[in-house]
């Protein structure tokens, strides 16, 4: 094993610390042989807010990943997310001035270039920049024009941009541990490279990536990317909407909807309840299961209708002929698909990673979508330099490169 097929994925989650730690082959196979986790404190809604504790908490998922997979870690693919992020489509066009109209590799690096021109706040970078398709003379869906004939090319790319100081936190936190950051991503990009087959990317899916802080959403069509988002919503937010409905500590409300919480109110939980009498923080309380299930049901039925309403005014639901996949800690909910069903119309799944071989606990389990989708991420692009920056114009070359054709 060297270290040159070695790949270590990050994600600093709300709630957890996931680190997945993957050998490449040399035909960009993927085998995950290490796994790090740790309870993420610091963190809130996908963002730092304790650099101390957040450091101890990487640490230690990176140290439990190294004995795992008995290597040492030197550096990682960091995945990024907050609501600063904001993704949008753009356009850059290019006429061919060439004497017998002959397109070449020049006008494809121009068009390129033009539409990665984009006007942006200037306290922005831009994370991503995702070729889609070509369209020459009004001929939509090229996938690579060179050697065509045409007066006027035109590329499509999906963009991401987020706050610089706010990406830098992330990238500044793995630095301080003696760690490189070779390339950061989208949270909800890399678990789309680990839950989606290419056949799922052809035919149309959304990726909804349901963590504690975030909810993470990215929509592929003809097999490029072509919308993502953000919700600064997720599993926390069901949990403080128990502890405020039922009137009990939030710690005590992130058990019970552990313990007995569903996506769904099911008619016959009704008349049951749950016993805490033993309870030491709120001895001789029951609680009434079906009003449980209520509060759930609400929030979580919220977060998919904003979700479908942004996908829908996009005017993509029609293409999802793949469906709904859901990962992330939110997909253990019981009823979680019935309820995407319910809200999508369209057929709804768990995702696992399978994608990628290795360790089965950590395929299966759907919270380490994310920096298992990191090592794939990261194997499209095992020859570029690795970046104390983390983000610039060589890495969005690369992402191009690996999610658009």
């Amino acid at each position: 094993m060297t270290d040159s097929k070695i790949i270590v994925g990050l994600e600093i989650g709300t709630s957890k610390v996931c680190v997945a730690v993957g050998e490449v082959s040399g035909n960009q196979a993927v085998n995950v042989i290490g796994l790090g986790q740790a309870k993420s404190r610091g963190i809130r809604k996908g963002e730092i807010i304790d650099v101390s504790l957040a450091e101890e908490d990487v640490r230690d998922a990176i140290v439990e990943a190294e004995q795992v997979a008995d290597v040492e870690i030197r550096s990682v693919f960091l995945s990024v997310t907050g609501s600063h992020l904001r993704g949008f489509n753009n356009t850059g066009v290019h006429p061919v001035v060439s004497a017998d109209r002959d397109i070449t590799n020049d006008d494809i690096q121009d068009v390129i270039k033009n539409a990665r021109a984009i006007n942006l706040p200037s306290d922005h970078s831009v994370v991503h920049a995702i070729r889609q398709h070509f369209r020459v003379d009004g001929q939509d869906g090229v996938q690579n024009p060179e050697g065509m004939l045409g007066a006027r090319i035109e590329v499509e790319v999906h963009v991401i941009s987020g706050k610089y100081n706010r990406l830098q936190n992330p990238i500044r936190l793995v630095n301080s541990l003696h760690l490189e950051v070779d390339n950061i991503a989208a949270g909800a990009l890399a678990s789309s490279l680990a839950v989606l087959s290419n056949e799922q990317k052809e035919l149309g899916a959304l990726v909804i990536d349901l963590g504690a802080g975030v909810t993470e959403y990215a929509v592929y069509q003809a097999a490029v990317i072509k919308h993502t988002g953000v919700l600064a919503v997720g599993g926390d937010h069901v949990s403080n909407d128990l502890a405020y409905g039922l009137k009990v500590p939030l710690a005590r409300a992130e058990q019970i909807k552990i313990d007995h919480g569903s996506a769904i109110i099911d008619p016959e939980s009704q008349d049951k309840t749950v016993d805490l009498s033993h309870d030491s923080l709120i001895p001789g309380r029951q609680v009434n299961l079906g009003h449980l299930q209520k509060i759930m049901s609400m929030r979580l039925q919220e977060i998919f209708e904003l979700i479908a309403q942004d996908i829908g005014q996009a005017g993509l639901i029609e293409y999802l002929r793949a469906g709904v996949v859901i990962c992330g800690g939110g997909a253990r909910i019981p009823n979680i698909t019935k309820l995407g069903r319910d809200v999508f119309r369209i057929p709804v799944s768990i995702g696992r990673s399978s994608t990628v071989s290795g360790m089965k606990n950590a395929l299966d389990e759907p919270e380490f979508a994310t920096s298992i989708g990191l090592i794939k991420f990261g194997a499209f692009q095992s020859k570029v330099t690795p970046s104390r920056l983390g983000f610039g114009r060589a890495i969005r070359r690369q992402v191009a490169a690996l999610f658009g054709r």
